[in-house]
């Protein structure tokens, strides 16, 4: 993954490792039915966590069995009150997609959350972008976003309410030489959570997206250790001076999706350190 240059970089300051938070406990999750895509490893699981810390049952989606299989594992050991069910899909199915939610309405009675989570980035030079990969990238990144609201919305309108979470991402706001494909997705996101928001608002569905910056993911982990990633150009370049963690994406999640937010709609919260407001 190639780096793009930066300017300006922040001001130097000292490193800050990421904080010891508390776990909030958010009003309105206890009890709440939550389908998470994406919800095997990374930023997924950790949405999947949080809610299960706060009371709520869970339906993943992922098209990683085994890992999905090792997260429903761990939500249970460390969340023994909460139901996790998982099912095994791309999200690209739509035929699959419309099956996962039925099997989520079959297992719990009802939809009230959907974690609109699963995404895949591609970083490398326009000009060598292929019509496979371009159009992977809209599959994953947009379509199916669309796809998974439309199939919760049907549920969530018969109940006449509910919530729906989209992980756009901060390059959904923002833009960079050599993501041109992640950045019009993400953006695409971003929009379309607008409008479904103002569409659906007459139904009691409320839709907002997160815009997560670079987080310290598994993948991430990966990708450092493999050279391919120079995680200390990233902390230098944002003004927090360090990663986000996965818990943090999920505490905004939490707040979204709770009591608190009851009159939050059609909007993007970006969690990115400052990196957005550094300039480009």
């Amino acid at each position: 993954m190639t780096l793009p240059n930066c300017t300006p970089d922040a001001p130097e300051h000292p490193q800050h490792d990421a904080p010891v938070f508390q776990h909030s406990a958010y009003a309105g999750i206890d009890g709440k039915i939550v389908v998470v895509t994406g919800g095997g490893s990374g930023i997924g699981l950790a949405l999947a966590e949080g809610f299960a810390r706060n009371g709520a049952h869970l339906l993943l989606i992922d098209i990683n069995a085994q890992a999905m299989a090792d997260a429903k594992r761990a939500l249970q050991q460390a969340f023994p009150a909460a139901r996790v069910e998982c099912f095994q899909a791309s999200v690209t199915d739509e035929v699959a997609v419309e099956a996962a939610f039925a099997h989520a309405k079959a297992c719990f009675g009802r939809i009230d959350v959907l974690l609109n989570n699963a995404g895949v980035s591609i970083n490398k030079p326009s000009l060598e972008i292929a019509p496979a990969e371009w159009r992977r990238a809209i599959e994953i990144n947009f379509n199916s976003v669309f796809f998974c609201a439309q199939a919760a919305a049907r549920y969530m309108i018969d109940q006449q309410g509910g919530v729906i979470i989209n992980t756009s991402s901060m390059w959904g706001v923002s833009h960079s030489a050599e993501r041109t494909a992640y950045c019009a997705t993400k953006a695409a996101v971003v929009s379309m959570t607008k409008c479904l928001a103002v569409e659906w608002a007459r139904h009691g569905i409320r839709m907002n997206a997160i815009g997560p910056g670079y987080t310290r993911t598994p993948l991430v982990e990966e990708l450092q250790r493999a050279g391919r990633l120079d995680v200390e150009a990233l902390r230098k370049r944002t003004p927090l001076q360090r990663l986000g963690e996965p818990g943090e994406m999920a505490e905004l999640a939490l707040f979204l999706a709770s009591s608190s937010a009851t009159f939050i709609t059609g909007q993007i919260y970006v969690a990115d350190g400052g990196w957005t407001a550094n300039g480009f």
